[in-house]
């Protein structure tokens, strides 16, 4: 009696490569973020906020450009934490606690492949908030030099990278409730204190010699650099790249599914 030949598996029943996964990983969080309301009032309607009240109040006053000038690039690095840091990272804590991660760590994504999949997500939503946040400066008079939108658009996606890893590295490592409370504390601290919104010059003596080390002032202060002087800070980008690596190590490191 001869047994039948065995068949070989169809190929659509073996894992897809890791760049369809991480491509259809980062769809699925871009859809998620935009179908939350509340992901869309920290991602667009706080910002917008910001900028129109830098706009009208003398907080920038004196530091050589207009207003709008100095506020855009930093609400701009806003965006990038408010969508990358806190949002990401209160959506990945939650999707813990309700199982979601548990799910995903039975399929061949694995840590490395989820948190790209989260990059991509942020950075899809980011574009979105600029070209929102950009439309609302040019009618407020805003006028970038050519050379700074070209520097500024690089920058943007480091800064969400670094604030990715971060809000992952929190989500990952700690309970829901504390990952709400943390993230929610470090961007009112980053947004008022951290140099991302207000240059250093307008911060307290104490904060402003060490906001410069700090994700949000390398950010805030690359963006300012770039989009008001067109000029590129070269320590800020080092202080990204360091953030980046060290938060992305570490989330690969020692995130929880569960």
């Amino acid at each position: 009696m001869t047994l039948p030949a065995t068949r070989p598996l169809p190929a659509r029943s073996k894992p897809a490569a890791l760049s369809r996964r991480i491509l259809l990983q980062g769809r699925y969080e871009t859809l998620t973020m935009l179908r939350n309301g509340e992901q869309l009032i920290l991602a667009i309607v706080l910002p917008l906020l910001a900028l129109v009240a830098l706009a009208v109040t003398p907080l920038l006053d004196g530091l050589g450009a207009s207003r709008i000038n100095i506020a855009t690039p930093g609400v701009l690095a806003l965006c990038a934490m408010s969508t990358a840091f806190t949002g990401q990272g209160i959506a990945t804590g939650f999707d813990r606690r309700y199982g979601v991660l548990r799910f995903l760590s039975t399929t061949p994504l694995g840590k490395a492949g989820l948190i790209a999949g989260k990059v991509l997500a942020v950075l899809a939503v980011l574009v979105l908030q600029a070209v929102v946040v950009a439309v609302i400066a040019l009618f407020m008079g805003w006028q970038p030099p050519l050379t700074g939108i070209l520097l500024g658009i690089p920058l943007l996606a480091l800064g969400a990278v670094a604030f990715t890893a971060l809000g992952l590295l929190v989500a990952g490592t700690v309970r829901p409730e504390a990952t709400l409370a943390i993230t929610n504390l470090l961007w009112i601290l980053f947004g008022a204190l951290g140099g991302i919104v207000l240059p250093p010059t307008r911060l307290p003596d104490a904060v402003s010699a060490v906001v410069h080390f700090l994700p949000s002032g390398a950010l805030g202060e690359a963006m300012r650099d770039a989009l008001v002087h067109g000029q590129f800070n070269l320590l800020s980008v080092v202080v990204l790249l360091g953030w980046s690596f060290v938060a992305s190590a570490a989330a690969i490191r020692w995130f929880k599914w569960s």
